[in-house]
């Protein structure tokens, strides 16, 4: 073993030049941790890299880090387990309640979209197979270990982490790894909520970090100041007078209680017809239960004002957990709201309503997140006329808006966030963002906060 391969060192498996498949391997003394274990979603090419061979065999990792528990950060565990790998997965209680009911969802829906490709013969494989099933995803669950926010937790001989709220989504944080050998701090940001989040409090500052790694999602732009609730009343307004159906594509976890949180005011303030909201996805009725529980619990994640208070007590909400309630929901006539998963509508039960309702022009589809290159929502945000559905092509004739309801912090609010950090880091590695919105914040950390900042490279391997 040469010099390069005994020093501590971060490997970008994953997020590098690309804001999917979250994996960061930390090499020192030797022994490796992997911070995040995220799933590659969008374009082909992304994808594909979810079938290749683990850079390291998985077996010779020590311990997995959760920063929270979005597919992109976690899915790709099952498939690490199933690889060889036995080690503990440290997490906060959040994001271990979610990722229970996420990651067995995502084998459950690679099984379902392999046997429909195979059903209907339009998959290049023959047969199609999933990445992993939904008892490969229980078979991993054993393995999670939950922490408390603030409180140091040795992962590995010699390295401490310390999980910190990101106010990103229930369970989030940025987490910091304290290595006695050399002596350095590294904080991995995880994804940063904003500070506008509705439900949850917003990220808490650094202490300390000689080495950051920051998300950069949103690094080459601030988010509209432009108020989403009026924005999405005129929406729901439009297609209510017309008799229509409104289609909300919405992540699971966070961004169904978001959408719900403004609806409920909505409708408490007479602003929006008091329609019927359906939550069509079995993983975000799951996750529903749990935000529940966590503001009922007075979680301190949550904003004071949700302590011990029922979410979305104005709503008629109907939570469509089996197909046959999903089957159900496209017999209707609106108007209606349907909340479907996935957000960036790669897959679920949304490319069914999706399928059924764009071609009406009294309809309308609401993106109200980040939509990564190559995925359908991205080409409904660019307006596309038609969508590519099951194999078939539909025309797009309902109306698509973009809503701005992401929670993930801006260029500001990261800027902030790295900024907090006293003494400043000797460098920022600026990772899971596309390359233009790497390069924005690049620039701003430079320029604004006179820092050393570099985008990694896929696979690339630096020194600590």
């Amino acid at each position: 073993m040469d010099g390069l391969e005994r020093s501590s060192a971060l490997t970008f498996i994953g997020g590098a030049g690309t804001v999917t498949g979250s994996k960061t391997l930390l090499e020192t003394g030797g022994r490796k941790t992997l911070v995040d274990c995220g799933l590659f979603q969008g374009r082909k090419q992304l994808r594909l890299q979810n079938w290749e061979p683990f850079p390291v065999p998985p077996e010779s990792i020590h311990a997995v880090v959760l920063t929270h528990a979005h597919i992109d950060h976690c899915g790709y565990l099952p498939r690490l387990v199933r690889g060889g790998f036995r080690g503990p997965v440290y997490c906060t209680e959040g994001t271990a309640q979610l990722a229970a009911i996420v990651l067995p969802d995502s084998g459950y829906l690679q099984e379902e979209e392999a046997e429909y490709a195979n059903r209907k013969g339009f998959s290049k494989h023959d047969p199609a197979l999933p990445l992993y099933t939904r008892q490969d995803a229980i078979d991993c669950l054993g393995q999670l270990e939950a922490v408390d926010f603030d409180t140091g937790v040795e992962v590995a001989p010699s390295i401490e982490a310390t999980w910190r709220r990101a106010g990103h989504i229930l369970g989030a944080a940025s987490v910091g790894l304290t290595l006695s050998e050399p002596h350095k701090s590294v904080v991995f940001s995880g994804d940063l909520g904003r500070s506008t989040h509705p439900l949850l409090l917003p990220p808490e500052a650094i202490a300390s970090a000689d080495v950051m790694v920051t998300e950069s999602t949103y690094g080459d732009e601030n988010h509209p100041d432009s108020n989403a609730e009026e924005a999405i009343a005129r929406v729901i307004n439009r297609a209510a007078a017309r008799g229509g159906v409104v289609i909300v594509p919405a992540f699971a976890v966070d961004r169904t209680e978001v959408v719900l949180m403004h609806l409920d005011r909505l409708v408490a303030r007479g602003q929006v017809p008091d329609l019927p909201v359906f939550v069509d996805s079995p993983m975000a009725c799951r996750a529903l239960e749990v935000y529940r529980e966590q503001a009922r619990d007075r979680s301190p994640e949550f904003r004071p004002e949700f302590h011990g208070v029922p979410l979305f007590p104005s709503l008629q909400l109907t939570e469509a957990r089996t197909t046959d309630e999903s089957k159900a929901l496209n017999r209707r006539h609106g108007p209606m709201i349907v909340i479907s998963a996935s957000g960036m509508a790669t897959g679920g039960r949304v490319i069914h309503h999706l399928a059924n309702r764009i071609g009406d022009d009294r309809n309308a589809v609401m993106l109200v997140g980040f939509q990564a290159p190559g995925t359908r929502g991205d080409a409904l945000r660019a307006g596309a006329q038609q969508l590519k559905l099951h194999g078939r092509y539909h025309p797009v004739r309902a109306k698509v808006e973009t809503m701005p309801l992401s929670s993930h912090a801006d260029q500001a609010d990261l800027l902030d966030w790295v900024g907090s950090a006293a003494p400043p880091p000797e460098i920022v590695y600026v990772n899971h963002g596309e390359k233009d919105s790497s390069a924005a914040l690049i620039d701003e950390l430079q320029n604004r906060l006179g820092l050393v900042a570099v985008a990694p490279r896929p696979g690339e391997r630096v020194l600590l």
